[in-house]
């Protein structure tokens, strides 16, 4: 339906699914592109929605084709939450470590 509004393309993300993987599914003129992942179980998992948006449009503007941006993406994110544990800020569902790339 979204498409039809007049978007180029919709990601949706499947982290709030249940199951075993964490399914997102990225819909465009293009076709249709499943970004599968194995679930991170973990209570930080606090502004994803905003990481990710953010990690895709950083990888369009490097020039990367869209279906590899949104790889890319996700598996920035998946990262960041796997290695959320290293951070111990505020109370209640954590954020994701943006940095881990530069914390070791």
């Amino acid at each position: 339906a979204l498409l039809d509004y007049g978007a180029k393309a919709v990601l949706l993300k499947g982290g709030h699914l249940r199951g075993e993987r964490s399914r997102d599914v990225l819909l465009s003129e293009e076709g249709q592109f499943w970004l599968d992942g194995t679930r991170v179980r973990t209570e930080n998992t606090h502004g994803t929605g905003c990481t990710l948006s953010s990690a895709l449009a950083a990888q369009l503007a490097r020039g990367v084709p869209l279906p590899q941006a949104a790889k890319r993406a996700k598996a920035y994110v998946t990262k960041a939450i796997q290695r959320s544990g290293k951070l111990s800020v505020g109370q209640g569902y954590g954020p994701t470590h943006h940095f881990h790339k530069l914390w070791k």
